[in-house]
């Protein structure tokens, strides 16, 4: 039986890949900053749960010394843990960038960091750290959630070739808006009372919603995704995207290039 750990996998997409790879033969070691909030995934068969916050090093350390003594390998690490926040520039605020920053990037740096040892000493391992479209395309008001994205991408990129020689694998996965709880979750600036900001954050939040609601088929192809990913590894990196949407939102990037794309970003946002 493989092993697969999982940050971020107490609700959303952690928790709906935690299901697909438990019931599907894997063993799921599930990590999350609180059990209360991720009791259906606790007591889920093949899983075993633990307490870790990606934005602290101790925390990561404490529950991988927890896991290395009760697992004699871990076969792959999904980096899914994630947060939104949607942000005028000139109103953001130091914390909440922080913040974003913290779980998003350098959640996903430590977390490879701390099992990088693990991977080089079994001879072999997988990382594969969730991206997003918004890795790829800029869209509006979404200057630290597309920037934390990114740089998921170009780290996972970069570390890849450290690691070629260990025989671990590393890839990213983009998709576009799932049908989780993410969108209401995401924190939102104040608009200050600035007509074209209230407009604009109405608009953006409204063409969000309505896309997460379209998109009833999302989940269990990102979660048969992650799977096929687990196990069939690729020696040299590799990103993959899943969904209508994102993949829609790849081709006319590429096609377009970057001024006409933001002309068509434009007029649908904006009219």
């Amino acid at each position: 039986m493989k092993t697969v750990l999982i940050t971020g996998a107490s609700s959303g997409i952690g928790a709906a890949t935690a299901k697909y790879f438990s019931t599907n033969g894997w063993h799921v070691i599930a990590t999350m900053t609180c059990f209360d909030h991720g009791k259906e995934v606790v007591a889920l068969p093949n899983v075993s749960s633990y307490v870790l916050d990606v934005t602290c090093s101790e925390s990561i350390e404490k529950a991988k010394n927890e896991i290395l003594a009760k697992h004699k390998t871990v076969d792959v690490v999904i980096n899914n843990a994630g947060i939104g926040y949607r942000s005028f520039v000139e109103l953001s605020e130091d914390e909440k960038i922080k913040h974003i920053v913290d779980v998003n990037w350098l959640g996903v740096v430590k977390m490879c960091r701390a099992f990088i040892p693990v991977f080089r000493e079994q001879q072999f391992g997988q990382f594969i750290n969730i991206s997003s479209i918004a890795g790829l395309v800029n869209l509006p008001l979404g200057s630290f959630y597309h920037s934390t994205k990114k740089a998921v991408e170009s780290f996972s990129e970069c570390m890849s070739y450290e690691l070629l020689d260990f025989n671990i694998s590393v890839s990213t996965v983009q998709f576009g808006n799932a049908p989780t709880a993410f969108q209401s979750h995401v924190v939102k600036s104040e608009t200050a009372g600035i007509p074209a900001y209230e407009q604009l954050m109405k608009k953006v939040t409204d063409i969000l919603h309505k896309k997460t609601k379209k998109n009833t088929n999302l989940t269990p192809e990102i979660t048969k995704t992650l799977f096929s990913i687990a196990n069939n590894p690729k020696k040299n990196f590799t990103r993959y995207t899943v969904g209508f949407d994102a993949n829609a939102m790849k081709m006319l990037r590429s096609k377009l290039g970057y001024r006409l794309f933001n002309s068509v970003i434009r007029k649908s946002v904006l009219g």
